[in-house]
């Protein structure tokens, strides 16, 4: 038991620094050295991380598109996704995530909603931008770090990319970044925390110096900025919504409802598939699907 109040900081490869706080607080550092053993073998083959003590993983991006095989040569052309298949389900492919595609209308980007962005690190960010502007698509560099900056794929969705030459794959999923209003964030934090499991923490900051509050899934991360304003709900953009996948959908949903929080619709089967799903929304507005054996059996 640590009696005072302590700071540890945990130097991870390609995602800055994690730092936890507290007072008072037991803290085993065996579940993160555990997470880190399986960096490499999430590279390797580009799986989804492992789940963490509630058998909750990060999944997938949702997009909500006018092309989608405009998208999908953005996802696989210019950003090295595979394109993937789950019986009917199609996916684009990257170690950690996955980047599914709906052809439908939509009432803006994901700017203006509480999920602003989403970002991934590049092994070579400068061959990549060289890769960009041959293909005329649209990217921008950091005004405080040229190591940092945006691509856009077409719809207005904007991508955060930072580059670390150690990085032991092409790309990897960083972060998916939420803008609640400021006194949000701490309860924003603890909901993503009990509610999917998420491990609270920070981060460094990339675009500047500073942390960010955010909170851990494996390696990958909610991040937490604040918003001047009460920003629109995600479903009905480009970015409709995220995906979490679980172990076992049907009893990950009842000890939902055990903890008073209501399902948008319930577990069901995908047909022709392994796969359920179901929904929810958080408390401010972003839209989950929670997913069983998304992945496919072999990727």
């Amino acid at each position: 038991m640590v009696s005072q109040n302590f700071t540890i900081v945990l130097p991870v490869s390609y995602a800055g620094l994690i730092e936890y706080r507290g007072m008072n607080t037991r803290i085993s550092l065996l579940p993160m050295i555990i997470a880190l053993t399986f960096l490499l073998s999430i590279y390797g083959s580009a799986q989804l991380a492992p789940p963490n003590d509630l058998g909750v993983r990060l999944g997938h991006i949702h997009l909500t598109v006018k092309d989608v095989e405009a998208q999908k040569q953005f996802w696989t052309s210019a950003m090295g996704g595979t394109l993937v298949t789950n019986g009917p389900l199609s996916m684009i492919q990257f170690p950690g995530i996955y980047i599914m595609l709906r052809q439908g209308d939509v009432s803006g980007p994901p700017a203006g909603s509480i999920v602003d962005h989403f970002g991934f690190v590049l092994k070579d960010l400068p061959a990549a931008r060289a890769r960009w502007k041959a293909a005329n698509i649209k990217y921008d560099v950091g005004d405080t770090n040229p190591n940092q900056g945006y691509v856009y794929a077409p719809d207005g969705i904007r991508v955060e990319v930072f580059g670390d030459p150690s990085l032991p794959g092409a790309i990897s999923m960083d972060h998916i970044h939420m803008f609640p209003m400021e006194a949000d964030i701490p309860a924003i934090q603890a909901w993503y925390a009990k509610v999917l499991g998420g491990l609270p923490g920070k981060r460094q900051r990339v675009a500047r110096p500073g942390l960010i509050d955010c909170d851990y899934f494996h390696r990958f991360n909610l991040s937490f900025s604040s918003s001047n304003m009460k920003l629109a709900a995600t479903k009905g953009r480009s970015l409709d919504h995220l995906g979490f996948d679980v172990k076992n959908l049907d009893e990950f949903a009842k000890k939902l409802e055990a903890q008073g929080i209501r399902l948008d619709s319930p577990p069901r089967q995908i047909p022709n598939s392994k796969t359920k799903v179901a929904f929810l929304t958080d408390p401010w507005g972003t839209y989950i699907e929670l997913t069983e054996n998304l992945a496919p059996t072999e990727s």
